[in-house]
């Protein structure tokens, strides 16, 4: 059966001795009073909540699944009494804003719970995380007022938050959205409108859900210059912060999906439902982006995490299943057959699995330190480089995490053989609820364009300078006789000559950036878990104990067995785009 445990002691390693987050956090005001010690007591009353509250009711809630009537919706057995111990425990607000209730920890903690957190029950991790998304948003754009009477509420868990994008013709081209936004007398506005694939838009988990929509107001431009951001509760709010009647905003039905069936995905309707403008009239996009990126990046926590739980359900299986002998003689002469570990094969997909949660844990807290540099750090130089990487950085995690993610939850699958395909024992629901990663927060290719068209070809990859300084300077510092420092230099050459021949290909062909961009994406992914698996290794070989020589393995299978697919994407990369462009339509 599918077990887990938090991997504390990987996210210590990475957090104090890979990056020595103690000396970031007490550089800056904003986490001065946060030390490794006080993390490690958070972390380790997070794993007691997502082994012992959460976890248990992963397979169950799959199986029941959310259930809708007449407009409500109830969450599967146990999820209320689980988010409302959750919710007592701070949980909701653990990296809010302090001066509305929140707990105020840095990014570079706040990550790896919601590792913890995706690994346990991904479909319950989803509503504190769109709540979280939400309160950044209303934080960061939202007047006095709205901030002192929603967040904390939110940041307490007593209400929850939603995100409304997408409609019936539109998804990524918002552009054509058609959610109305009619200005009131009382200086709010009257919102109507049809929204979809809307996660946490109606449950029973909290006493109201705050819904960040966007809408175009009458005089609008057109396109996505038009759109603006509107806070919409589903139950009104009185002027002393207590709740008044219900507003016009219903579910009209709830979505059957592949995976994540304990994670309500609604059709919102709003039918005149009062709402308040957050930020600037015809700049919601940018104040929506707000919380897209914090749940892109939170997204691609999810395929680690997923990762995580497939691999630890794995390795037991394998070191349990007894199947055939070693090829170099029995293991275990006592009995019938050796442990499926003795094989090759299964060694190869525990390795790839372990390569990608633990390359991806630490570059996930890469991203998340550049966070709290670009929100906490008093030098502006230093600011303005960290919100240049964070820019840089998001599109790569979300999609290369999730990307990653799946594979590791189908190679864990495998490894189980004919019991991965049967669902009591846990490992498909692991494939299911990974899947949707790759889609939802903008599809994966999405990220790729992103990354590739305006994160790098629309500034002439100056972010790109950044992020490719900062390793050089680091293999300078390394021994230049490693073949893994080699191995990531030679890595980097590929993917720096990639950068600059779409950039050079974009001048004269429209198709360049798009021919290139997924390609591009897992070069550039492979390029930073490799320059994260460098500082791994560095660490680890100045230990001793049996973590260290584990993870020095675990480093030497990613650089030999892995990190050479960069060649095969800088191929790709350099093809162009003309063998994509050179079929007629109507042939396909």
């Amino acid at each position: 059966m599918a077990e887990y445990k938090a991997p504390l002691r990987d996210i210590q390693f990475v957090l104090d001795e890979v990056f020595q987050a103690d000396q970031l956090w007490s550089s800056m005001a904003a986490t001065a009073d946060v030390n490794m010690e006080l993390a490690s007591a958070i972390f380790e009353e997070g794993a007691r909540i997502c082994e012992g509250e959460l976890f248990p009711l992963n397979r169950s809630g799959d199986e029941e699944e959310c259930q809708y009537e007449n407009g409500e919706v109830r969450t599967p057995s146990g999820f209320k009494e689980a988010y409302q111990t959750y919710s007592d425990s701070g949980w909701v607000g653990l990296g809010g804003d302090i001066n509305y209730g929140g707990q105020g920890m840095p990014k570079m903690l706040t990550v790896m719970f919601e590792e913890m957190l995706y690994a346990s029950n991904t479909s319950f991790a989803l509503y504190p995380a769109l709540t979280a998304g939400a309160c950044l948003s209303i934080l960061t754009h939202g007047s006095d007022e709205l901030k002192q009477t929603y967040l904390p509420p939110m940041y307490e868990g007593r209400w929850a938050g939603s995100m409304c994008l997408t409609e019936p013709h539109c998804g990524t081209d918002l552009g054509i959205l058609r959610t109305k936004a009619i200005p009131r007398e009382d200086g709010a506005y009257d919102i109507t409108g049809t929204k979809i694939f809307i996660t946490g838009g109606e449950h029973d988990l909290t006493e109201n859900i705050i819904h960040l929509v966007l809408a175009k107001l009458p005089d609008a431009p057109a396109g996505p210059k038009g759109i603006s951001l509107f806070l919409v509760p589903k139950v009104m709010v009185n002027a002393d912060g207590s709740l008044a009647d219900r507003n016009a905003v219903r579910c009209g039905s709830i979505e059957h999906k592949m995976g994540i069936k304990g994670s309500a995905t609604c059709v919102m309707n709003f039918d005149g439902a009062v709402g308040y403008l957050i930020g600037e009239a015809n700049k919601g996009l940018a104040a929506m982006f707000t919380m897209m990126n914090y749940e892109r990046l939170s997204i691609g926590l999810q395929g680690i995490g997923l990762g995580e739980v497939s691999y630890q359900s794995a390795r037991a299986y394998a070191l349990d299943r007894i199947q055939s002998r070693a090829p170099s003689g029995a293991v275990n002469a006592e009995k019938e057959a050796d442990p499926i570990i003795v094989h090759p094969d299964v060694r190869r997909m525990l390795l790839t699995q372990r390569a990608y949660n633990e390359g991806g844990r630490a570059f996930a807290a890469y991203v998340g330190m550049w966070l709290d540099i670009a929100k906490g750090s008093d030098d502006p130089a230093q600011k303005a480089i960290g919100e240049a990487m964070v820019a840089l950085l998001t599109p790569v995690a979300k999609a290369y995490f999730t990307d990653r993610g799946l594979d590791a939850t189908i190679l864990g699958q495998q490894v189980f053989g004919g019991h991965g395909y049967i669902r009591e024992w846990g490992m498909e629901q692991f494939v299911r609820d990974a899947r949707i990663a790759q889609i939802y927060e903008g599809t994966n290719g999405i990220q790729a364009l992103d990354l590739m068209g305006r994160k790098i070809v629309a500034n002439n990859g100056q972010a790109f300078q950044l992020f490719k300084s900062e390793i050089e300077d680091y293999i300078a510092e390394s021994d230049s006789g490693s073949a893994q420092v080699d191995a990531l230099n030679k890595a980097l050459s590929l993917l720096t000559d990639a950068t600059e021949f779409v950039i050079e290909q974009a001048k004269g062909d429209a198709n360049a950036i798009g021919a290139a961009s997924c390609d591009y994406l897992n070069l550039f992914g492979l390029t930073a878990y490799a320059y994260m698996w460098l500082k791994m290794s560095r660490v680890a070989e100045q230990q001793t104990g049996d973590f260290y020589t584990s993870k020095l393995a675990a480093a030497e299978f990613f650089f030999q067995r892995l990190l050479p697919e960069t060649e095969a994407y800088y191929a790709k990369v350099k093809a162009g785009s003309s063998s994509l462009m050179a079929l007629s339509a109507d042939l396909f």
